[in-house]
């Protein structure tokens, strides 16, 4: 009976430990946070994230470093000149955004995702199978897609959010993600 629930424990254990690893890095993410908000301790940190804030910079930070991401290969991989030149005002725009939501994440003791969510991994691995034309329409669909995702988080999170600089950001930052989405939007239509 002893080996049997010796048995038991262990397999309960591996069970849970493979489960936790199915999780992608936005949702490990958000359940480090939740424990954080939660716990009853007193915070050393200076300014304790509300959790509209800490769901907030996990989601702009996901979907930034997939911008990132996805924009450095399109800067090798695209053909056209204005697909490329969007593609490094992505890099640019959205690492200067990335180390921004960074600063106020760390000042707030908010864990953010270490790589881009299983959805923006597949996303990209199939713009990568992508070549020429066909890439540049992908990559640039992909962007008016995700941009229109990120001014709706964006906006929707303005007014649940209470943290008073995490608010500036999005509202500093959400004119620059609207005019990405009009210039995705004018280039996906030149391409056809």
């Amino acid at each position: 009976m002893k080996k049997a629930a010796a048995v038991f424990s262990v397999l309960s254990l591996v069970i849970w430990a493979c489960n936790n690893e199915t999780k992608d890095s936005v949702e490990k993410a958000d359940s480090a946070n939740e424990k954080k908000i939660d716990s009853p301790g007193v915070s050393t940190q200076p300014i304790k994230a509300d959790e509209e804030s800490a769901s907030f910079m996990v989601r702009a930070a996901d979907a930034g470093m997939a911008e990132v991401q996805m924009g450095q290969m399109a800067q090798n991989k695209a053909t056209n000149a204005k697909v490329k030149d969007f593609a490094a005002m992505m890099v640019r725009d959205h690492s200067a955004a990335n180390d921004q939501v960074k600063s106020l994440a760390g000042a707030r003791n908010v864990t953010l995702p270490d790589s881009v969510s299983d959805d923006h991994k597949k996303m990209a691995n199939d713009l990568s199978k992508k070549k020429g034309k066909d890439f540049d329409k992908a990559y640039m669909d992909d962007m008016v897609k995700g941009h229109e995702s990120v001014a709706d988080l964006f906006e929707k999170s303005a007014d649940k959010v209470n943290d008073t600089e995490v608010k500036t950001f999005i509202n500093n930052t959400l004119p620059k993600i609207k005019m990405h989405l009009d210039s995705a939007r004018a280039i996906r239509k030149s391409l056809k």
